[in-house]
């Protein structure tokens, strides 16, 4: 049945594209393209559509794999993206869970572990271009929170954010015109309670991101988001 979901493989490393290549046309997926770069893997999904693409997040070019994938995203958002990578580091893990990268797997390349995460992620393809509307809430200044595919969104759009800022903004949303404590916030956040520095900085870093205002500071009891 995997002869109709196209795959696209961006990966520097020619060797790996081809051994990936061959495992997946063997497994009867279409492989529509190969790239070695981040522009020429935007450029062609953008023509070709593919239903998934495999992705190392470090790539030739200007750009990583991880502004790829926001791209591919913005005119593709039914493509799911699984990161193949060597790198470990928890700031690479963040920056692909802001691009909302389908999964996120480590090599050395595992066969069966490749093809089961493509396989599961083609099996829910479709989830994400549901109408979801009755999973918005609005927020103001034109902000939603999608509490289905937790994600922000303004004008249609989704706005990148890193696993600690979408925790905040979940909570905050799900309490709407509610004071959320500086101890709940925290929690949610980081599972521990943390210094009021700490937190601040998190929603100054918030605000930065979103390139506005929504978060409300209610003076010594928390914060809270309004319609």
């Amino acid at each position: 049945m995997n002869e109709k979901r196209s795959v696209f493989i961006a990966e520097d490393d020619l060797l790996s594209a081809e051994y990936l290549k061959k495992l997946l046309e063997r497994e009867g997926y279409t492989v529509s393209g190969v790239a070695d770069s981040a522009e020429e893997t935007v450029r062609v999904c953008k023509k070709l559509k593919p239903d998934a693409v495999l992705m190392d997040i470090m790539l030739k070019g200007s750009l990583t794999g991880t502004e790829a994938a926001l791209q591919i995203r913005q005119f593709l958002p039914s493509c799911k993206i699984i990161f193949l990578t060597a790198y470990a580091e928890s700031e690479m893990i963040e920056y692909a869970e802001m691009s909302r990268a389908y999964a996120y797997l480590m090599k050395p390349y595992r066969e069966q572990e490749i093809l089961a995460t493509l396989r599961v992620a083609l099996t829910h393809d479709g989830e994400e271009a549901c109408d979801g509307t009755d999973d918005l809430i609005e927020l103001k200044n034109g902000f939603f929170f999608d509490t289905n595919r937790r994600r922000l969104i303004k004008n249609g759009k989704e706005i990148p954010l890193t696993s600690k800022k979408l925790r905040l903004i979940e909570l905050l949303a799900k309490n709407k015109n509610s004071t959320v404590s500086n101890e709940q916030i925290c929690l949610q956040v980081w599972s521990e309670i943390k210094s009021d520095n700490t937190l601040r900085s998190l929603i100054h870093r918030f605000r930065n991101a979103i390139g506005d205002d929504i978060i409300t500071n209610v003076n010594g009891v928390g914060y809270s988001v309004t319609t």
